[in-house]
């Protein structure tokens, strides 16, 4: 079957396009005029990198982003910070959208833009400073804390996506997701930064004597873990990316959380595969897989709700 564009179109396309503009919704407040992120040829990364393979995959990046926030939170300062310096009490999911879409940008807009938005991170973090309840002082450009925040992060995303997407991956590609990701790292000031899986789970392990759990902690987590993404289908789908969030943690850290293992984790673990094969059904060689020349600067108006991110 032809189109009126003459490239071939199927029954599925409007399925196709639904879920498109349903994640597009998500991940980009059309009030306030976002709007998705452009592919670029003039990436930080090049095409062929692991980072491009691993971050733009929206279910696996959601559920690392889950288990990945619920590990930062472990650390004192970490929490203080966004305790003391954001809303994300009324915010939650505000909070997860901006992650987005700085790895988005940092990972697939051009390096120009990608090395600005990490400016601006730097900028925000040099006003996030404060006293920790037991009277120690914290500072979000400590190098070790952005090192913390860094290599959570990206072992969560990493995780995930081994989990449900890529279970064979070579250890090649995962030491080379790391050496790739620290370019972001360094950029913000952290360090050490691992640049391999080993550094990065002994840094993990170095670093948990310093971890804790109290209220705010446990507030945090209900929060992430009981956010509304504002539908019943949604809040459904919703409930399975923070459970499989949960199930991704390590376990001494989902014990510090007291979170149990969901009783219905095959259900769970099928119904994350599930969704994240169906985005990527939904997602293939749709244009939000084109990579854009250099002189388009924004998604047309026309086609913005057929990307996403």
């Amino acid at each position: 079957m032809a189109g009126a564009g003459g490239g071939k179109t199927s029954l599925f396309d409007p399925a196709k396009a639904l879920i498109r503009r349903q994640v597009t919704d998500l991940f980009n407040d059309a009030s306030k005029g976002e709007r998705p992120i452009l592919r670029r040829g003039d990436a930080l990364f090049a095409q062929d990198s692991v980072a491009w393979r691993v971050n733009g995959d929206v279910v696996t990046m959601m559920i690392g982003g889950v288990s990945g926030l619920l590990l930062q939170m472990l650390h004192p300062a970490v929490l203080a910070g966004v305790w003391d310096h954001s809303n994300f009490r009324a915010d939650m999911h505000g909070r997860l959208r901006r992650t987005a879409k700085f790895i988005a940008v940092t990972t697939y807009d051009s390096a120009d833009n990608a090395v600005a938005a990490i400016d601006r991170v730097r900028r925000i973090h040099g006003q996030v400073r404060g006293v920790l309840p037991s009277g120690a002082p914290y500072d979000a450009t400590d190098p070790a804390l952005l090192a913390w925040v860094h290599v959570t992060e990206a072992t969560s995303f990493l995780n995930a996506w081994v989990r449900y997407a890529e279970p064979g991956m070579s250890c090649a590609d995962q030491d080379r997701y790391f050496a790739e990701m620290a370019t972001v790292a360094e950029r913000l000031g952290a360090a050490p930064v691992p640049r391999d899986r080993a550094s990065a789970e002994a840094l993990i392990q170095s670093m948990r004597p310093a971890l804790l759990t109290d209220d705010r902690t446990r507030e945090v987590a209900r929060l992430v873990l009981n956010q509304s993404m504002g539908s019943r289908t949604t809040d459904a789908a919703s409930r399975i990316v923070m459970q499989a969030g949960v199930d991704r943690l390590p376990d001494w850290a989902r014990h510090m959380h007291g979170l149990p293992t969901p009783l219905d984790l095959p259900v769970i673990r099928a119904g994350a595969a599930t969704m994240a094969r169906t985005l990527r059904w939904a997602f293939d060689q749709s244009p939000n897989r084109r990579v854009w020349p250099s002189d388009v600067t924004r998604y047309p108006d026309a086609a913005s709700a057929d990307h996403t991110r």
